[in-house]
């Protein structure tokens, strides 16, 4: 087969992925859902913006936003609600789904509002975490001790 051949036909079986992409909708708003075990934050609420701290670098979410799944890490997740309010939530894990139809999916392990953080406690909770680190014996301990650091490191972080 010609080189010509193939790329005319790569060409016709792109098309039509092509013109599902150019016919996609894309919505002006954006629902946006929050919740946790201990909470719904936020249940298709719509909002303007939302940022989220995830493994593969905090990025922001705007209703046009190319739908993503991407898996959170400890942070603060930053709400820019339609009526100016920001709002700043701490998450310790999650995933993040950003839908074809602008809807926006945040869900958390746990989460808690920044403002409700007490810092000193933040600091015990670091401190009894570097010290299971150092008197952890297996892999396994030193696994769960190194994870506990990674978000009490976040919480003292998030409640300065």
């Amino acid at each position: 087969m010609s080189f010509a051949l193939r790329s005319a036909r790569l060409a016709a079986l792109a098309r039509p992925s092509i013109r599902m992409v150019q016919s996609r909708g894309y919505a002006d708003e954006m629902a946006f859902t929050l919740a946790a075990a201990n909470k719904v934050f936020y249940d298709s609420a719509n909002i303007r913006q939302v940022d989220v701290p995830s493994f593969s670098g905090a990025f922001g979410i705007l209703p046009k936003h190319v739908p993503t799944l991407a898996v959170l890490k400890p942070g603060v997740v930053t709400v820019y609600e339609n009526d100016g309010a920001v709002k700043k939530i701490f998450v310790s894990s999650g995933t993040v789904t950003v839908n074809e139809d602008a809807s926006v999916q945040v869900l958390a392990e746990e989460a808690h509002p920044v403002e409700d953080l007490d810092s000193s406690a933040c600091r015990e909770l670091l401190s009894n975490a570097q010290s299971q680190l150092s008197s952890a014996s297996g892999d396994v301990d030193r696994a769960e001790a190194a994870i506990a650091i990674e978000v009490a490191e976040a919480l003292v972080k998030a409640s300065e």
